[in-house]
């Protein structure tokens, strides 16, 4: 359970940075109505994503079977490679997720932050929990992480979130990681 708990803040960091810099963009008024909106939009992307990622796996699983650790790690390094890249790209403006987004146009940023769940949940199996309590933690991590980015952004900046990212995808590097090794060395 405490790896699902990690790989759900981890995937939640890209939520994070775009609700810090949405939080930063918001008028100070409305700061309350735009993190619930953001929390729920992207916890709902977010819990959704896995999901469709977990029924591609499974509709490949006789194909992959075999080599399944060396795929979680790979998706899983990517990602946190390519999240820690970002993290460390500078920005000398606010990214376009952090334009003020209201209504249905969160939906793009919603699942441009969610991706790499989708990418993950071809390795919740490996986890051994059921698929359903995987989505619903990530989700629910996510909005309450991305309620938290878009209060903390409105009070501070969006440069944190860049930090967030880094830290995001250094977690996801070592839980791919801890997969492949624990296959390696521990399922014979």
């Amino acid at each position: 359970m405490m790896t699902l708990l990690l790989l759900a803040i981890a995937l939640s960091m890209d939520a994070f940075a775009a609700a810090l810099a949405q939080g930063a963009t918001s008028q100070p008024r409305a700061g309350l109505r735009v993190a619930l909106w953001v929390g729920l939009a992207y916890g709902l992307a977010q819990g959704l994503m896995p999901l469709l990622g977990w029924g591609l796996g499974r509709v490949f699983i006789s194909i992959i079977r075999d080599i399944d650790h060396w795929i979680a790690f790979t998706l899983l390094a990517a990602i946190g490679a390519h999240m820690v890249r970002q993290g460390l790209e500078s920005v000398p403006h606010l990214p376009a997720a952090a334009q003020s987004v209201l209504g249905w146009r969160i939906l793009p940023t919603a699942i441009a932050t969610s991706v790499d769940a989708a990418a993950a949940g071809v390795t919740l199996p490996l986890l051994g929990l059921p698929i359903v309590i995987s989505c619903l933690v990530i989700g629910t991590v996510t909005c309450a992480v991305s309620f938290a980015g878009v209060m903390i952004g409105a009070a501070a900046n969006a440069r944190a979130g860049k930090r967030a990212e880094v830290v995001g995808g250094v977690v996801l590097i070592m839980i791919g990681t801890k997969i492949r090794i624990e296959h390696l060395f521990f399922a014979g």
